[in-house]
């Protein structure tokens, strides 16, 4: 191991970094606080930063559903014991030195308190989230900023979402302001909400969600480039169908210079979330609850994957059961067009468990559903954003679920590829 005093943190790598001057593991002992573990994989494949909560993280050999299933063992590598102290504490971030701009992580910090939200795009989602955000938010949000092409419908906003709160009561409230295109990135969260046209009612294609790609993505791209230009080093998050493959686009466009060549000094994989799978749990939820045999899944179920098809919703994880499995996820994947039947967009449910709830969850370092980047590809799972990066959960998953999440896996690949 090589030890170093980077920007005032204690960096630990599993090579010479000949640039800097080296200390000795004596010295390196005595610096508190957390460690940076330092090594080197390609910036195509692997992130830039997460949460180290397990040394096995940075020797595999490919990022991808493994970061999803318990390792079998987890202290065959060799280790000091106060590096594997911190680790156990929560004080040990995983940083991959091939992306240029890898100096940044041991700059950026999470907001001490309070977090400024701006979203972008005020239709039926964006005006949903923004009313729950309100609601919800006084403890975690300062400022929500709110920006559309049509300043009418940013005027309108300003004024009817301040006008929410309750009489007699100390609750705090965040300010809602409206703002310019050029303070679109002077925020902690940036929240994409734009839609280059939801399919009208009763015109929809065999997936609604894909349909929206095209228009969707030439938007995406335009503020990721936005946010590379701007040196954006917040969140990045996306709530535009379709989730995932935006979430792709986003980092593809912004990783690039001018001349179309990838460069990755513009976001970086762990600053891109997409919050769309949270619905699609919450609709789980709520055909589990309706039978007894499918109940299990309020306390021991989990969902994974996109927000559409490829979605798998497991009944539980120590009682997987397939069938039940399948059942509910065919429901969750359905439960939009049941809305569009009644004559109605499915846009309530989305906007708020989607998007409100665990965008405060994230903020508040709480476990919460949202694609982050598994080995190239974006995709949804549990997880949750700690002061030393985004944590995954892992769990001893059952043979025949992995089967399904790499199918999944890999049909994502596919599109995002």
């Amino acid at each position: 191991m090589f030890y170093y005093l980077i920007h005032n943190r204690l960096v630990v790598s599993l090579e010479p970094l000949n640039q800097f001057k080296e200390i000795g593991e004596t010295q390196a002992k005595t610096i508190p606080g957390k460690v940076y573990f330092a090594y080197r994989k390609d910036p195509e494949r692997f992130r830039r930063s997460f949460a180290l909560t397990d040394i096995s993280l940075v020797f595999l050999e490919e990022e991808g559903i493994n970061l999803l299933v318990s390792p079998e063992k987890v202290n065959d590598y060799p280790i000091a014991p106060w590096i594997r102290k911190r680790i156990n504490d929560g004080l040990a971030t995983a940083v991959n030195i091939a992306y240029p701009n890898w100096q940044n992580v041991l700059i950026n910090k999470l907001p001490d308190d309070q977090w400024r939200i701006n979203i972008i795009g005020l239709g039926d989602v964006g005006g949903t989230l923004l009313s729950g955000l309100r609601l919800l938010g006084g403890k975690k949000i300062r400022v929500i900023g709110i920006y559309d092409q049509d300043r009418k419908k940013v005027d309108r906003w300003v004024y009817e979402a301040n006008q929410i709160l309750a009489p007699f009561c100390d609750t705090d409230y965040p300010q809602v302001i409206g703002i310019s295109q050029g303070d679109i990135f002077n925020c902690d969260i940036f929240v994409f909400c734009v839609s280059a046209g939801v399919p009208p009612v009763g015109q929809e294609e065999k997936d609604v969600r894909l349909a929206q790609l095209e228009g969707n993505a030439r938007i995406v791209k335009f503020y990721a480039q936005m946010a590379r230009e701007t040196g954006f080093p917040g969140i990045f998050a996306v709530m535009s169908d379709p989730v995932d493959l935006l979430c792709r686009s986003a980092f593809d466009a912004s990783n690039r210079d001018e001349k179309g060549s990838k460069d990755y000094l513009g976001l970086a994989p762990e600053q891109i979330r997409g919050y769309g799978l949270g619905v699609m749990n919450a609709r789980a939820a709520y055909y589990a609850q309706k039978k007894p045999e499918t109940k299990r899944y309020l306390s021991e179920g989990r969902a994974y994957g996109p927000h559409g098809d490829g979605l798998v919703i497991a009944n539980s994880i120590e009682n997987y059961d397939d069938i039940l499995s399948q059942y509910l996820t065919e429901k969750a994947c359905k439960a939009n067009l049941k809305v569009r039947s009644l004559g109605f967009k499915p846009y309530v449910a989305p906007a708020l468990s989607s998007g409100a709830l665990p965008l405060l969850a994230t903020m508040e370092g709480k476990w919460h559903y949202s694609a982050t980047f598994m080995g190239g590809v974006f995709m949804g799972a549990k997880n949750r954003l700690t002061p030393a990066g985004t944590e995954l959960e892992r769990l001893p998953l059952p043979e025949k679920l992995i089967n399904r999440l790499q199918d999944t896996y890999e049909r994502l690949g596919r599109y995002q590829g």
